[in-house]
């Protein structure tokens, strides 16, 4: 049967780990609890850091029998993350930490599929949490007081967090059924594109859209990855500017790596690719001063990429999508790839867009299954819109 794991170290945060424990079993729900401590419990549990600890790919004692703590920290993470992975009884996961067992707890529970409920009660939950959370769907409660023993205040706060966790597991989402769900990738810049492209599958597919900004292309290829997509249509791959350029919202090296590792089809374009974000002006690295720069908000500055950088940038993508051995199509608007670049626009540059165009032309391997078209219209006309639906439906359904 399947049970909340709660999850602690039982060495330190033993009172605690049972309190929350036991809350969540008079709630109705089954429990097990989870020690990833590296010291003696102080109280039971139903798996123990050894059992915990024997899924480092070194064995136990690798991580056990380490005297440095934050070694110990890491090599205990890693062994959760394995211990959790592909488990098949997990109704839900709730963990309490410090700095250490927020880090422990939470890299077992990004390795869950999106979907499972995930709670964290944290010391460190009223700061900056994206490491922990990263593109997960974990849901960080703040402990207010530290770890030390139970009082009136914690007790209230874990009660909380018990109740949350109980009711997400015992009154799951339901599950939603037929339409195959479609990731697209979006920006302000290229919304007009994607919003006529999701109205016209809405019909037939449930579309899914992320914002491009370094965290939304990797929530998309995690989903697709963990087969809760079944194809892509990313026409905004502007992280790869800011990956490549320094920017603020960057991809890392695996983009497009789902798409190879699991041979989904897809459907890809250059939709602002004229751009790398930094955040407001006195941000932006001494050595790009001088550049053309577009102020989009106070807070957000764009710069436009050169002919040079975008070869780049053309070269890197179409080297990835090369790896991919599924269906994948590879669209070019030839009048421009975002809102700014438009004849008029302040990024309007067809010298760097045909920089642009050229090293995906010359880079990408072309295959039965992996192919260019170059249209003679912009991102946003409602003409390339068309061709990316008829795109996506001609190797879906092959």
């Amino acid at each position: 049967m399947k049970r909340i794991y709660v999850v602690g170290t039982a060495d330190t945060k033993g009172e605690e780990l049972a309190y929350l424990a036991d809350t969540i079993a008079a709630a109705g729900a089954r429990v097990a609890r989870v020690d990833v401590g590296t010291r003696a419990p102080t109280v039971a549990v139903d798996f123990a850091a050894s059992d915990v600890a024997s899924h480092h790919p070194a064995g136990a004692d690798a991580v056990l029998s380490i005297n440095d703590r934050g070694a110990a920290v890491a090599a205990m993470g890693e062994a959760f993350e394995r211990f959790m992975i592909g488990r098949t009884d997990i109704d839900g996961v709730i963990g309490i930490g410090g700095g250490g067992g927020t880090s422990i707890v939470t890299r077992g529970m990004r390795a869950l599929p999106l979907g499972i409920p995930k709670v964290m009660v944290s010391t460190l939950a009223s700061g900056d949490v994206s490491p922990y959370v990263d593109v997960s769907d974990i849901v960080m409660f703040p402990s207010v007081t530290d770890f030390a023993g139970l009082n009136r205040l914690s007790r209230v706060i874990l009660h909380n967090a018990a109740q949350t966790i109980a009711g997400m597991a015992n009154a799951p989402a339901p599950v939603q059924a037929g339409k195959a769900a479609i990731g697209l990738t979006m920006f302000g810049v290229t919304t007009p594109c994607v919003t006529a492209i999701a109205a016209r599958l809405r019909q037939s597919a449930d579309c899914m859209v992320f914002h491009a900004t370094g965290t939304g292309g990797r929530s998309m290829e995690k989903l697709v990855d963990s087969g809760l997509i079944s194809g892509v249509i990313d026409i905004t791959t502007t992280e790869v500017c800011d990956l490549l350029l320094g920017g603020a919202l960057p991809a890392t090296e695996d983009r497009f790596g789902a798409i190879a590792r699991t041979g989904a089809p897809c459907v890809v374009s250059v939709g602002a690719l004229d751009m790398v974000n930094f955040w407001a002006p006195e941000t932006i690295p001494p050595n790009y001063r001088g550049r053309n720069f577009y102020k989009h908000n106070p807070n957000v500055t764009l710069m436009r990429t050169t002919a040079r950088e975008c070869r780049q940038i053309g070269a890197w993508i179409a080297g990835r999508l090369n790896r991919c051995h599924g269906d994948v199509r590879l669209l070019i608007p030839e009048r421009g790839v975002s809102a700014l670049d438009i004849e008029g626009g302040p990024f309007f540059d067809p010298e760097a867009d045909a920089a642009l165009f050229d090293a995906l032309d010359e880079t990408l391997e072309k295959t039965a299954r992996r192919r260019i078209e170059r249209l003679p219209c912009h991102i946003n006309d409602l003409e390339f819109a068309s061709a990316a639906v008829a795109a996506f439906h001609s190797i879906a359904q092959a």
